[in-house]
């Protein structure tokens, strides 16, 4: 019986020497890499540009968000130019904006984005080209669309305190349409086998571009848009987790995930940080007050400090979001808005984000408003 790319991973992951050099192996330069601070914040939901209504709390979100040598979201909206295509959706789930949202994300610290998740395709096949030009426009390094299976599936590249690649992928509600092909622009989708299992082709196609990656490159950040719940959006998956696992062996320094707009736990992974969802940074959802979930409107951003040994330390901080508009007579240009979290509801927060990450094997301790990585 032949041996799949998994399998292979999978037994040199489960190899002594192997975890004990904490991948090394893998990269020629890992160890003369620089340091490097990384942040990484829940998914950008977009709509109306928070630079252009500045409110109470604002600033010491940028504060967290440029902490780091390098900031990292995923776009969650379409950038609506006059190459873009006509809108595919016609309710309150289409996520399309002005490029103002890119000149916003950029000024907040921004250096690095995923494009690929199920709004690439809003506004069309021209409307995912469209987004991936107004992106690089406005400086951005990005991954996860392109005009054919291909560039979507290669890493996008930041060049700042160190060089950084994004392999970025989604999977679940990538309608007809909407996923790259050989010849078609689109999303670099990674589907699902029956039994909760990545397709083979999609599985090797995305080691392969990390493990490119991982040659090329300091640090490689693995990104999964992942609607793949089966029904409940709380609960990680095994699939996921066996998956960020063969990322991380094959060169991924960082797995992290959005789809879910909540958060769940941290794994970690033979010094790797697996994060399984990070929820939303910002939310303008047009949905009606309490369509979703309490915890949909709370997450957290991550902190990565990495030296030459790997990760040295993670810092999680809670950050809270207003389900109703702080304007009544702007209620959706004004909600979803994010707030670092204090007090009880910032304790809470952090409360739920390390029993979802010491179910996972995880030991996260609070420290002054914040969750570290216990040693």
């Amino acid at each position: 019986m032949p041996v799949s790319r998994r399998d292979v991973l999978r037994t040199i992951a489960s190899l002594p020497l192997f975890a004990q050099a904490g991948f090394a192996a893998q990269k020629g330069s890992v160890l003369s890499r620089p340091p490097l601070g990384m942040t990484l914040t829940g998914q950008a939901l977009m709509k109306h540009p928070l630079c252009g209504r500045p409110y109470d709390g604002f600033a010491e979100v940028v504060a967290e968000i440029q902490r780091g040598d390098l900031a990292f979201t995923d776009l969650e909206v379409a950038i609506q130019t006059p190459k873009s295509g006509a809108p595919t959706r016609n309710n309150s789930f289409l996520h399309a904006t002005s490029p103002v949202v890119l000149d916003c994300l950029r000024g907040m610290g921004f250096d690095l984005l995923a494009l690929s998740n199920n709004h690439a395709w809003d506004i069309g096949t021209a409307g995912i080209l469209a987004t991936r030009d107004a992106v690089a426009e406005a400086g951005f390094a990005h991954a996860g669309t392109g005009a054919n299976l291909d560039e979507a599936s290669a890493a996008g590249i930041w060049s700042g305190a160190a060089r950084v690649a994004l392999v970025s992928m989604a999977s679940g509600k990538i309608v007809e349409g909407g996923a790259a092909t050989e010849n078609r622009p689109g999303v670099n989708e990674v589907r699902l086998s029956d039994g909760d299992v990545v397709n083979p082709d999609d599985h090797d196609r995305v080691v392969s571009s990390i493990e490119k990656a991982a040659t090329e490159s300091d640090y490689v950040i693995a990104y999964l848009h992942n609607h793949q719940w089966r029904g409940d959006m709380t609960v990680t998956r095994k699939w996921v987790r066996d998956f960020a696992k063969d990322c991380a062996v094959a060169g991924a320094d960082v797995f992290v995930s959005h789809g879910a707009p909540l958060l769940h736990g941290i794994e970690m992974f033979h010094g790797k940080p697996l994060m399984y969802g990070l929820g939303s940074l910002v939310f303008h959802s047009h949905t009606e007050p309490g369509y979703y979930l309490p915890e949909v409107w709370q997450s957290a951003i991550v902190h990565l400090d990495f030296d030459v040994d790997g990760l040295k330390e993670l810092t999680a901080v809670p950050v809270a979001l207003n389900e109703i508009g702080d304007d009544a007579e702007h209620h959706l240009e004004t909600r979803g808005r994010p707030r670092i979290a204090s007090g009880d509801n910032g304790a809470h927060i952090l409360e739920r984000l390390r029993q979802r990450s010491a179910e996972l094997g995880t030991n996260l301790q609070a420290n002054g408003g914040r969750l570290i990585l216990g040693r």
